[in-house]
């Protein structure tokens, strides 16, 4: 049986990925620096013992790791403007480089880890070179949360190869569950309110099988992948959203009407990832 550390274990995203991995059959090792006696309670009731460790601290994440096979690593600061620029940047480096090297001092199997849709090029303030946006759009980090990742894809490339250790960076459009969709019915009336990641979202639920899958892929090296939903999260056709937002932007090839602008193929075809939730479940448009 496959042991995997889940760290950010108690997050929004953390919670759904260790639910799913246990439907799997896997056995789970949460983690996270946030674990109260009800976060203990909840991890213990599903079955996933939960062990408090700050991954800034090199021998913690070494501690924390120590009897995992694989990690799914999602714990950092997770987005910008939370804290001082400098703060963020400082300390999503040091989680990730902690866990990177704790991976290679424990030989793990396999490191599955959350990059982010922000080293495109978010917020598309200066719009895209071209639509959909796919891995190949990059590195284009805007703040110290994007410089963080980009960082840390560079990093995974060569503790990837000292180590033999594969590592998938799962570069995250904006994580929806599902109270989230209550609120989209609001963003139509204004193209330019979500124009920030080309109207892009993914469900937890997709962010949970495609680590899943990550960990069992062809995978060599450090390899990334942009994970969003199949959709947008906008009732307008997709191309009428770029033409009227970003006309100058092209489409380089044709697209479905509400087809994403966050180009998901390489994650389809290398990890067979498969987006299966949609906001259009729980809103019905």
């Amino acid at each position: 049986m496959t042991t995997v550390a889940v760290t950010g274990a108690t997050g929004k995203t953390g919670r759904v990925v260790v639910a799913d991995l246990l439907e799997h059959g896997f056995d789970v090792l949460a983690v996270d620096i946030v674990a109260g006696p009800g976060d203990r309670e909840a991890m213990a009731t599903i079955g996933a013992p939960l062990l408090r460790a700050d991954l800034t601290d090199y021998g913690q994440a070494v501690d924390a790791l120590s009897e995992a096979d694989t990690v799914i690593h999602l714990a950092n600061i997770p987005a910008p403007g939370l804290f001082p620029a400098a703060h963020t940047l400082n300390t999503n480096l040091a989680m990730n480089n902690n866990v990177f090297l704790a991976a290679a001092h424990n030989k793990l199997s396999r490191v599955v880890w959350a990059s982010s849709e922000t080293t495109l090029g978010l917020p598309f303030d200066v719009p895209p070179r071209y639509a959909p946006v796919d891995e190949d759009h990059y590195p284009y980090p805007t703040t110290t949360y994007a410089l963080s990742k980009v960082a840390s894809e560079t990093t995974a490339q060569h503790i990837a190869d000292w180590s033999g250790i594969p590592f998938v960076a799962l570069r995250l459009s904006n994580v929806h569950v599902e109270e989230d969709y209550r609120l989209v019915p609001g963003y139509w009336a204004d193209a330019r309110l979500r124009k920030w990641n080309l109207w892009g979202y993914i469900d937890a639920r997709d962010v949970a099988a495609a680590c899943r899958l990550a960990l069992a892929a062809p995978v060599t090296g450090a390899q990334s992948f942009v994970i969003a939903a199949a959709d947008t999260i906008m009732d307008r056709p997709s191309a009428d959203l770029l033409a009227e937002v970003f006309p100058e932007v092209e489409l380089t090839r044709e697209i479905g009407t509400h087809e994403t602008l966050l180009s998901i193929e390489r994650a389809r075809e290398t990890l067979g990832f498969v987006p299966r939730h949609s906001w259009r479940d729980i809103v019905g448009r």
